[in-house]
């Protein structure tokens, strides 16, 4: 049965708190600025870490629960954390690929793009920007994914790791349905600033994003049902924020709500393809977890 008093505190608090910081930046200077840049990369990534600190807050103030009920201290089995590192590049050379395919940028092998910026740091323009986009690969593989973890977990030990699992009794499909939906809307004021959909109304942009996050989102939920830890989908979110754009690095004359990220209309084909895998191959819904989150999380 669904706790709809821990869900009602859960959603209000992560919606709140998270709002603050994403409405923050409108204070510090006109779009563009640097003091505005700087308020907007430092305040949305507290945002990130809000629906984390409020599923710790309801799990031991409104649910009174252990904190170890949040599976943080469990990995599960580790071929997943293969699947969480490695799949969101692989979904964004496809995005690439496919952006070119319909026609909807033209490769760059010249990295204009690099080299425009690089004309603005002086002594960047003295080196390669061949050298400099394989650093930005080499980073986002590596080391990006690792760092951009430590900001996901916030949101996935809230969306995956306390609200999935309170919306299990519902059946997994609906659950991560609702879930991806949810997630979607609370980033309504990032998106309204510009975040992933610059080029198309704030409100459709919101709805864009809604789609992602419900593509997106079923991925997720497959890693922290097969592990029923947090930790899995923490490292598919940190490395999906650390690939997402990469194909930008190859391409121009990109609308980027429509090609060349993954978060892009061309990136939910990615998106759905393999989540379209996952059905076929029965993998999702999970039949059998490997852990037994709720009992309602093998029913379909």
């Amino acid at each position: 049965m669904i706790n709809r008093k821990a869900l009602v505190s859960y959603l209000s608090l992560s919606f709140s708190l998270a709002w603050i910081f994403f409405l923050l930046p409108l204070a510090f200077g006109e779009v563009g600025s640097q003091s505005r840049q700087a308020a907007t990369t430092i305040l949305f990534a507290l945002a990130m870490w809000m629906p984390g600190i409020s599923a710790i807050v309801v799990t031991l103030f409104v649910k009174r629960e252990k904190f170890s009920s949040l599976n943080l201290n469990r990995l599960g089995p580790k071929r997943y954390y293969f699947w969480a590192w490695l799949l969101f590049p692989v979904l964004g050379i496809l995005t690439g690929i496919l952006t070119l395919v319909f026609g909807a940028g033209q490769l760059d092998l010249e990295f204009s793009m690099i080299k425009q910026a690089a004309a603005q740091m002086p002594g960047a323009e003295q080196v390669a920007p061949g050298l400099i986009v394989a650093g930005q690969i080499l980073a986002a593989l590596t080391l990006a994914p690792l760092f951009n973890t430590l900001f996901a977990l916030g949101e996935e030990l809230g969306w995956r790791g306390f609200l999935l699992p309170e919306l299990l009794p519902m059946g997994q499909w609906k659950a991560v349905l609702i879930s991806g939906v949810i997630w979607g809307l609370w980033h309504a004021p990032a998106i309204w600033q510009g975040l992933n959909y610059p080029t198309v109304n704030p409100w459709l942009g919101v709805l864009m994003m809604v789609v992602f996050t419900v593509l997106t989102g079923t991925i997720l939920s497959w890693l922290y049902l097969e592990t029923r830890s947090p930790w899995a989908p923490a490292l598919g979110h940190g490395a999906l924020n650390a690939v997402a754009s990469l194909p930008m690095l190859f391409l121009v004359g990109v609308d980027i709500s429509i090609g060349g990220t993954i978060a892009s209309v061309i990136g939910w084909l990615s998106l759905a393809l393999f989540v379209g895998w996952l059905f076929l191959t029965k993998r999702f819904p999970v039949q059998k977890p490997s852990f037994e989150v709720v009992d309602q999380a093998i029913e379909a």
